[in-house]
C-alpha cells in the first residue's frame, strides 16, 4: 500500500468517556474503511475526480487535512490505528505478523465497544484479510458478501486455466497465488452489487436494518476495497470521466536525494503490487524509469472509476 493509502480512510462516530462508554445517549457507530483511498477528493480540493457522496459526507463532518497514515502499509497501520499503538510499539512492520502474537492483550476499536454492552459487527476489510480478529466481534465469524466477481466470467475463465496449467507444471499454491494474477484494469457493463463493493454495500445496508431493531447499540464496520488494486469497478463509473481531461503528474520521478528506503527500495518503490497484475508484470521500478504516459493515464482513469 502506498502513502495515505496504507491508512484506510476512517470515517466513525465515537462517544466514549476516558474508561466506559457512558450508559446513557449512546449513538449507533457506523465505521467505514476504504482501502488505498489517497486524498484526492473534492473536499481536498481535486477538481476532476467525483466523489459527490464522501464530499457531502466531509460537509457534516470534520475533515483532516494534516493527518498521516504510521506506516504505508495496510497491516500496520490498521492495527495502528484500530488499537491506538504506534507500529514500533505493537512491532507489526510488514503484512505477516499477527498483532495478537506480539500485543496479544490490545484492545482494538470495536472491542473497547463489545467491552461497554455495544453489538460489534464487522464485514470486509476492516483489519488486515488475514486477520479479522474474532475477539473485536460480537459475530465470530464476520459476514460476507456473495454474488460477486472480481472479473468477467471470460477473464476468471483465462486466469483458471493458466492455474491449472501452472499447477500440471509443478507451481507450488503460494506460486500460483503470488505470480497468476488478472489484469490491473477491467471494464465491464456489470450490476454495483457484481463487484465485492457493491455487494458489500448491499450486505451492510440489510444489516442495518436487522441491528436498528435490537436492543443494544451497535458498532458496525464496513471495509471496502476499492480503490485497491485491481480496478475493475462497473463501466458505468469509467463512463464518467474523459481519460484525455484526467491530469498526469506534473512530475513522474522519484525527489531528487531522497533515501531509497524511503520509497520501498525493496518493493520497487510500491510498484511490486501493479507488477503482480498479468499486464504490467514488466512495470519498471521507478527507480529506474516511469511508466509510458498512455499507462499512467489509464491506470489514473482506473483509478478514478473504482474511487467512487
Amino acid at each position: 500500500m502506498k502513502p495515505l493509502v496504507g491508512s484506510a480512510l476512517l470515517i466513525f462516530l465515537v462517544c466514549a468517556a476516558p474508561v466506559v462508554v457512558l450508559a446513557i445517549d449512546r449513538p449507533n457507530v457506523l465505521f467505514i474503511a476504504v482501502d488505498d483511498l489517497r486524498p484526492e477528493l473534492g473536499c481536498y480540493g481535486e477538481e476532476v475526480i467525483q466523489s459527490p457522496h464522501i464530499d457531502r459526507l466531509a460537509k457534516s463532518g470534520v475533515v483532516f487535512d494534516r493527518a498521516y497514515c504510521q506506516q504505508a502499509v495496510c497491516n500496520p497501520s490498521r492495527v495502528s490505528l484500530l488499537t491506538g499503538l504506534r507500529p514500533d510499539t505493537a512491532r507489526v512492520w510488514d503484512l505477516v505478523t499477527q498483532f495478537r502474537d506480539t500485543v496479544p492483550d490490545a484492545v482494538t476499536l470495536p472491542q473497547f465497544f463489545k467491552q461497554n454492552g455495544y453489538r460489534t459487527v464487522g464485514m470486509g476489510k476492516i483489519f488486515h484479510n488475514p486477520f479479522p480478529d474474532p475477539v473485536s466481534w460480537s459475530i465470530p465469524e464476520q459476514p460476507r458478501p456473495t454474488g460477486h466477481a472480481w472479473y468477467s466470467d471470460a477473464t476468471l475463465e483465462r486466469l483458471a486455466q493458466r492455474r491449472e496449467a501452472a499447477k500440471r507444471a509443478g507451481m507450488t499454491a503460494r506460486e500460483i497465488g503470488n505470480r497468476i494474477r488478472g489484469p490491473a484494469t477491467e471494464i465491464e457493463e456489470v450490476a454495483d452489487n457484481r463487484r465485492f463493493d457493491g455487494a458489500l454495500a448491499d450486505l451492510a445496508i440489510e444489516h442495518l436494518g436487522q441491528l436498528a431493531t435490537g436492543e443494544e447499540p451497535f458498532f458496525l464496520g464496513v471495509g471496502f476495497i476499492l480503490p485497491h488494486l485491481p480496478w475493475t469497478p462497473p463501466k458505468k463509473y469509467w463512463d464518467l470521466y474523459d481519460p484525455e481531461q484526467i491530469p498526469l503528474a506534473a512530475n513522474p520521478f522519484l525527489p531528487h536525494g531522497a533515501p531509497a528506503v524511503a520509497f520501498g527500495d525493496r518493493s520497487m518503490g510500491g510498484m511490486y503490487e501493479l507488477r503482480d497484475c498479468e499486464d504490467f508484470n514488466d512495470a519498471p521500478s521507478p527507480f529506474e524509469g516511469s511508466l509510458s504516459p498512455a499507462e499512467q493515464q489509464h491506470l489514473k482513469h482506473g483509478y478514478y472509476a473504482a474511487d467512487r
